[in-house]
């Protein structure tokens, strides 16, 4: 076995060398240093399920074969150019995205992360509609960057005291502590209609776009009703507003869907993607149609966006989606983690709700009086770690367990996590 330097080791560099605003999860971590599709290894060569995807990147599974050899062999072929170069790689993969994606949209333009896809969305709003304001949802997380950060709705995540102005906030579709205090579905979806609300009284009334997660990861796998996004759209279309749904976490399969917008029947103006779409390689992408993609004509690029070598993971990512029907898969297997989650919630009323889509799964922790259980959620993070499960924490209050697999992952799987879950809450 290799000489690791070991979890100790690595903290005292990690606070040596590190900017500190890079944290990490568990009182005890380990070191990990190996992956293979659902599962890690530490430095002492134990064995954990992978229940969180590096949030919601290995769609595929960790160092999945055939992703690994399309890297290799690329790598070992040609590994970068720039844009201003002719690469096949680049325009097969935006061939293969507008085969995928929803609707007419059908050019792309490649960059490293989904904050910097977000970024990009923002400014191709701006150059088509000519306005410069934006509505964003609260909980929700766009980016790191100064104006991604200030479109996020979450203050653990906006570290900037001056952020970018302009932006303005509706309450989103947290139906388990509705922010209108109503209850779906007599609402009548209160929470999309205040949107008018804001445009009519937060805005000049010129607005670019509205940003959008389908599903929001970190604010607490809120999850929206039937419907929701369809009112969403009619208000924004009355106003020419354009609609950018942020799928940087929800998208390739995550769902149960290809997008998760497609849940609700809704086709955005611009999409944002990133994440799994390489399957563990930096990559991002803002999508569009021509429409308004042709407005974009002064030069752009992106130095390493969809070179060649993250290319070809894009596309046998996509390869291995499609041909292993990963988006049913994820439906079939979120129905029966969810289910399980569920009994669990019948069984512990720790678990206040339990929310989400295909392999896209929040289980909220609360006390009786439904405040938020800190304390306990980092409680069921450790102890699952130590029986071997990683699993992910969200939420403004990080008290949501979220489970988000590698789509890979086996029934067998999930009966172990569920039966060693029902173990550690039976402890607390």
């Amino acid at each position: 076995m290799k000489n690791y330097i070991g979890p100790e080791e690595v903290l005292r560099k990690k606070c040596d060398y590190l900017i500190p605003c890079v944290y990490h999860y568990y009182r005890q971590p380990m070191q990990l240093v190996k992956g293979e599709m659902q599962y890690l290894y530490d430095h002492t060569g134990k064995k954990y399920l992978d229940c969180f995807a590096g949030v919601s990147v290995v769609n595929c599974g960790h160092c999945n074969p055939t992703i690994t050899k399309a890297i290799c062999d690329q790598v070992n072929t040609l590994q970068h150019t720039c844009t201003i170069y002719l690469t096949q790689n680049i325009v097969d993969l935006a061939e293969r995205l507008a085969e995928v994606t929803p609707g007419e949209l059908t050019k792309s333009f490649f960059c490293s992360s989904g904050t910097e896809a977000n970024e990009g969305a923002a400014l191709l709003a701006s150059i088509f509609t000519g306005h410069h304001e934006f509505i964003s949802l609260r909980q929700g997380l766009h980016g790191r960057t100064k104006l991604t950060m200030s479109l996020t709705g979450l203050s653990l995540w906006r570290t900037d005291t001056a952020p970018v102005g302009g932006i303005s906030f509706a309450p989103n579709a947290y139906c388990y502590r509705c922010p209108m205090n109503k209850k779906y579905p007599e609402c009548d979806l209160a929470c999309a209609n205040e949107v008018e609300t804001v445009i009519n009284t937060a805005t000049s009334g010129h607005v670019a776009a509205m940003f959008v997660e389908t599903i929001q990861g970190n604010g607490g796998m809120i999850t929206p009703p039937p419907g929701y996004f369809k009112r969403i759209k009619e208000i924004l279309d009355k106003h020419n507003i354009l609609l950018v749904v942020d799928e940087v976490q929800t998208g390739f399969g995550r769902t149960g869907k290809m997008f998760a917008i497609e849940h609700y029947g809704v086709v955005p103006d611009i999409m944002t993607v990133a994440k799994a779409l390489g399957n563990g390689t930096p990559v991002g992408a803002f999508i569009t149609r021509p429409e308004i993609a042709d407005k974009y004509t002064r030069p752009g690029a992106s130095t390493l966006g969809g070179n060649p070598v993250t290319s070809a993971a894009a596309l046998a990512t996509l390869d291995v989606i499609t041909t292993n029907d990963l988006p049913a898969r994820a439906a079939e297997l979120g129905s029966y983690l969810k289910d399980g989650l569920v009994r669990l919630q019948e069984k512990y009323p720790l678990i206040g709700d339990v929310r989400g889509l295909g392999l896209m799964l929040g289980a909220e922790m609360v006390h009786p009086d439904k405040s938020p259980a800190m304390e306990q959620t980092d409680v069921i993070l450790e102890k699952m770690k130590d029986r071997g499960f990683l699993i992910g924490k969200n939420g403004p209050n990080r008290n949501v367990l979220a489970f988000q697999p590698p789509l890979i992952i086996a029934k067998d799987d999930l009966d172990h996590l569920l039966n060693h879950l029902d173990d550690v809450l039976s402890e607390l």
